[in-house]
C-alpha cells in the first residue's frame, strides 16, 4: 500500500522501497535525488499508507522505515519535488483539506506546557547545534560563505535597523526571548531598557545568568510570563519566533496586546516563520512531536488580525531561503555531534530530531515556508517614510561590529 501511495504521486527522483517480504519496488523516474527505504512490518506499511504526514517521521524515529541507501534527505526531496504534481495522492490531498479547518488555541496553562516539551529539553542539547549566543530562530546569510555565528549577529543587526533604536533608554520588550540574546545585544548596543519574557524555565534561568555577567545588566529584566500577563508601556516590542506558538485562534488577541503595550508612537518587529501560499496546518508530526500546539500563517491571516487592532503594518519583508541555510547549518552540527546528544537522549531521539531538522530544511527549499519580518506601529508618523534609515542603521552597525570583530570568521 505505501509503495502504491508514492507512485501515485512520484513522478521525478528515484525511490526503491523493500517491502516487509524483502520484495523490491522501484518508483519514479530513474533521475536523481535517489534513495532506498526498507518498511520493516506490514502494520508499518499499512500506517505509512495511511496517514502518511504524520506516520513518515513516527516510523522513521520508531525504525520501522529504515534509510538503506541514499540519506533522508533525498527521500523527502523526492517527495517535496513531486507534492506539486497533477498526479499527486488524492488521500493526501484529502488528509490536508480535513486538517485545513483546524486551528490552535492555546491557553496560559497549555502554551506553558507546549513550551517546556521543547524548550526545557537539556541545555546541552541546544548548546550541539546552535551558534554561541543560542539563536534559535531564522539566521540572515549576507553572503553564502557566512558562518552561523556570523549570520546570527547579521539577524540581530537586521531586526535593531527596524525597531529605530534611535536614543538610548528606550524601553523595549523582547516576547519569547529565548535565551536571551537579542535582548543582551538591544540593551548593551543601543542602551535600551530591556525586559525579556519565556515560559522555559531553563531559557530564563540561562537568560539571568548572561544578564548577571553583563555590562548592561541594570538594564536587563527576564521574567517568566506570557504576553497576555503583561501591564505597562514599552516604547518598542520584538518578538522572534514565538508568533509561531500562539495559535491560529488567538491572532487577534495577539495584536490586541501589542496595541495595548506599544506606545501610542511606538515601533514593533513581529517575525515569524509562515506560509507563502493559503493558510494551512503545521505538519502533524511536528505538531505532535517537535512543537505540540504550533501553527504557521500564511499572510492573509496574520494581515486579517492586524487590520481589527488599529495598527498600521509599516513594513513587511519576507526572508526566503534563510532559513533553509540556517538549518543546513544545524543539521550539520547536530550531525557532527550526533553521539553526543545520543548520550544524553537516546537514538530514537536523535532519529526524531534528525527528521525535523530535515524535514523543515525541505519545507524552506521545496515547498512553501518562508519567514516574514513585519514592522507594525500604533502612528502612521512612527517611522520614516522611506526604507533608507534601515540600510543606513544596518550598515553603520556592520561597520561597528566588523571593527570589533564581532562575528566574523577566526
Amino acid at each position: 500500500m505505501f509503495t502504491a501511495m508514492l507512485r501515485s504521486f512520484v513522478r521525478k527522483g528515484s525511490l526503491c522501497v523493500i517491502d516487509p517480504s524483502g520484495c523490491r519496488h522501484t518508483v519514479g523516474d530513474g533521475s536523481p535525488p535517489e534513495a532506498t527505504l526498507r518498511v520493516t512490518s506490514w502494520s508499518s506499511d499499512y500506517r505509512l499508507a495511511l496517514n502518511p504526514p504524520l506516520m513518515l517521521g513516527k516510523a522513521y524515529m520508531d525504525g520501522a522505515l529504515i534509510v538503506e541507501a541514499g540519506s533522508l534527505y533525498a527521500f523527502l526531496d523526492v517527495l517535496a519535488s513531486n507534492y506539486g504534481t497533477s498526479g499527486r495522492s488524492r488521500w493526501v490531498e484529502l488528509l490536508g483539506w480535513l486538517r485545513a479547518g483546524l486551528k490552535q488555541t492555546n491557553p496560559i496553562a497549555r502554551s506553558r506546557k507546549n513550551v517546556a516539551h521543547h524548550y526545557d529539553l537539556s541545555s546541552e542539547l541546544y548548546g550541539v547545534f546552535l551558534d554561541e549566543d543560542r539563536q534559535y530562530s531564522c539566521a540572515y546569510f549576507m553572503s553564502p560563505d557566512d558562518s552561523l555565528e556570523t549570520a546570527q549577529e547579521n539577524k540581530k543587526r537586521h531586526i535593531a535597523a527596524k525597531l529605530c533604536l534611535d536614543r538610548p533608554g528606550l524601553t523595549v520588550l523582547d516576547i519569547g526571548s529565548g535565551w536571551g540574546g537579542l535582548s543582551l545585544y538591544l540593551a548593551d548596543t543601543f542602551g535600551a531598557d530591556v525586559t525579556g519574557i519565556t515560559l522555559s524555565s531553563e531559557q530564563l534561568a540561562h537568560s539571568r545568568e548572561r544578564a548577571e555577567r553583563s555590562s548592561a545588566r541594570s538594564r536587563l529584566r527576564f521574567e517568566l510570563k506570557d504576553y497576555r500577563e503583561l501591564e505597562g508601556r514599552f516604547d518598542r516590542i520584538v518578538s522572534v519566533g514565538m508568533f509561531e506558538h500562539v495559535g491560529k485562534r488567538n491572532y487577534p488577541e495577539f495584536f490586541a496586546r501589542i496595541r495595548a503595550l506599544l506606545a501610542d508612537d511606538g515601533v514593533a518587529l513581529l517575525h515569524s516563520i509562515g506560509y507563502a501560499d493559503t493558510p494551512a496546518p503545521i505538519n502533524p508530526f511536528i505538531g505532535r512531536y517537535i512543537f505540540p500546539g504550533a501553527d504557521l500563517p500564511a499572510l492573509s491571516e496574520v494581515f486579517t488580525a492586524v487590520e481589527g487592532s488599529r495598527l498600521w503594518v509599516s513594513d513587511v519583508e519576507i526572508l526566503r531561503l534563510h532559513y533553509a541555510e540556517t538549518l543546513r547549518h544545524w543539521r550539520a552540527r547536530f550531525t557532527a555531534r550526533r553521539s553526543e546528544v545520543r548520550a544524553l537522549y537516546d537514538e530514537r531521539f536523535c532519529r526524531m530530531w534528525e527528521f525535523y531538522l530535515v524535514l523543515c530544511e525541505i519545507g524552506f527549499r521545496r515547498r512553501t515556508n518562508m519567514v516574514f519580518q513585519m514592522q507594525i506601529s500604533p502612528s502612521l508618523y512612527a517611522v520614516p517614510i522611506t526604507r533608507d534609515y534601515m540600510v543606513d542603521a544596518e550598515r553603520r552597525l556592520q561597520a561597528i561590529s566588523e571593527l570589533h570583530g564581532v562575528g566574523q570568521e577566526n
